[in-house]
């Protein structure tokens, strides 16, 4: 048996090349857009990829079944109760799938229905010989993960309610999955920093005894608590994940290769002024320091498309700001989450900035300790822009000039809110917010913000905070492009309550 995984960090998206050596006959199971190093791998390994198996219609990533199915000629699989814009091979609870010469010999993968995550989700238990007793292993999607199971809420705005898909959900999980050896392997679609679920571990593969036994959402307990358990506290949805699933379902263009095109400072300007965004997509530190005025920004160095895809709209045309030699990188990670409409790209833009200083803003920022704010205590500090997702902050000392008049430093004793003109928005998650937050703060996550900027007054002053200074700069940025004019977010977030940000 050929089995390998391929682990996209970005997305935090694992998708799987399965073949049988003897005959060469292959599947792809979960493949991301850009499936190049697939045809690579199953060209050196003398794979035939003869079928695309899609565990479920994806949300959070743009899945390459037509760009493989065009340059294999493989049939694309989906759960049988999936609805699709273009044909599909039905795969049926139970139904075997051999790779080897006949049905008795060779790899085989058994299908099974595992509803709850979405409707159409399956599993695929994998074997190297038809008749092993202990699976090689089973292939989860997003029914099981590494630490957690699929959020079952994604479908509510579809007629079905979140309690309706947990309920689906525990009994693929206990019917299904948890009736496998425990010697099983466990090859989830996700890890952590997936929006898929809440609490997913780092780790890529486990086996079903680890799971049954450190899973929290496997341990024993009534039908009620596990739903009550699975339906509360998940990750704000991203904005593009309705558009992605749609596109995973209805079809989608090929993706097309190469860079953006190389634009102007008056080209890039003359596209804003017809609609289209200006995405700078450098590191945090650069940006703060100076960014065109009104930009958006989210760095390739953090979860890049995600955060894309949760401050511009799907369909907008976007420029980028890249650092030189960057541009295809980002080009090519918005197109994995469907974002395909890059007019182009702005080379260097910081020699573009020291030569047009008119057009430059420094973002502002704050230190905690001038909030005035006594320290809340303590409940935790989860998150998701920490060292793996690039949350780090400048080094360089953030001059006083810089700073809104309302947080000069003073002599007043700490209290327990800011004034009451200001705007204390916490931009984490729900769960993080619920874990401990600064007082007097309004939960709205980034990942939503966007559709909620009306909650928002601009004619007072924002202060913006995560856990460690990344989504706050990314909301900081998008309530600028908005026409907020005196907004600033908190040096190194959360984390730098008590400890102060350096």
């Amino acid at each position: 048996m050929h089995f390998a995984q391929y682990y996209l960090d970005c997305l935090s998206q694992a998708s799987y090349l399965i073949g049988d050596k003897t005959t060469g006959r292959a599947v792809l199971v979960d493949p991301r857009r850009d499936i190049d190093d697939y045809l690579h791998d199953a060209e050196a390994a003398g794979l035939r990829i003869e079928l695309v198996i899609e565990t479920h219609i994806h949300a959070d990533f743009l899945s390459g079944h037509l760009e493989l199915a065009r340059a294999t000629g493989a049939t694309i699989a989906f759960g049988e109760a999936a609805e699709t814009g273009f044909p599909i091979r039905r795969l049926r609870d139970g139904e075997r799938l051999s790779l080897g010469a006949d049905d008795d010999q060779g790899v085989t993968l058994t299908v099974l229905a595992t509803p709850g995550h979405t409707l159409e989700s399956i599993c695929l238990v994998l074997r190297e010989h038809p008749d092993d007793d202990v699976p090689f292993g089973v292939l989860t999607g997003d029914t099981l993960f590494v630490g957690d199971v699929g959020r079952p809420d994604l479908l509510s705005a579809a007629g079905h309610t979140p309690q309706d898909m947990a309920a689906r959900l525990h009994r693929s999980l206990h019917t299904k999955l948890l009736a496998l050896p425990d010697a099983t392997r466990v090859f989830p679609a996700h890890g952590a920093g997936s929006a898929c679920g809440r609490s997913l571990s780092s780790e890529t593969s486990s086996t079903i005894g680890d799971q049954r036994r450190f899973n929290y959402a496997l341990q024993p307990m009534p039908v009620d608590d596990f739903i009550r358990l699975v339906t509360a506290g998940q990750p704000a949805t991203p904005g593009y994940f309705a558009h992605d699933a749609a596109l995973n379902r209805d079809g989608h263009p090929l993706l097309e290769p190469g860079p953006p095109p190389a634009l102007t400072l008056d080209e890039a300007l003359a596209a804003r002024e017809q609609g289209a965004v200006l995405l700078d997509c450098r590191p945090l530190a650069a940006y703060t320091r100076a960014h065109l005025t009104g930009s958006l920004h989210t760095s390739l160095d953090t979860r890049f498309a995600e955060y894309a895809g949760s401050v511009v709209t799907p369909g907008t045309p976007i420029v980028l700001l890249t650092d030189p030699g960057t541009e295809q990188e980002a080009r090519l990670r918005l197109a994995r989450i469907g974002y395909d409409h890059v007019l182009g790209h702005l080379p260097d833009p910081a020699a573009v900035l020291d030569r047009s200083p008119a057009l430059s803003s420094r973002s502002r920022r704050i230190r905690y300790e001038e909030l005035g704010l006594r320290e809340p205590q303590l409940a935790g500090a989860a998150g998701a822009d920490g060292a793996r997702t690039g949350g780090t902050e400048p080094a360089d000392p953030i001059p006083t000039d810089s700073l809104p008049t309302d947080f000069l430093p003073t002599d007043s004793p700490p209290t327990d809110s800011v004034p009451a003109d200001i705007q204390l928005i916490d931009v984490r998650n729900p769960a993080e917010y619920e874990a401990g937050a600064l007082p007097g703060a309004r939960n709205l996550p980034l990942a939503g913000l966007s559709h909620r900027i009306a909650e928002l007054d601009p004619s007072r002053p924002v202060v913006l905070y995560c856990r460690s200074g990344n989504r706050s700069v990314i909301a900081a940025a998008l309530l600028e492009a908005r026409g907020f004019t005196d907004v600033c977010d908190v040096i190194g977030g959360y984390d730098a309550v008590g400890t102060g940000a350096q």
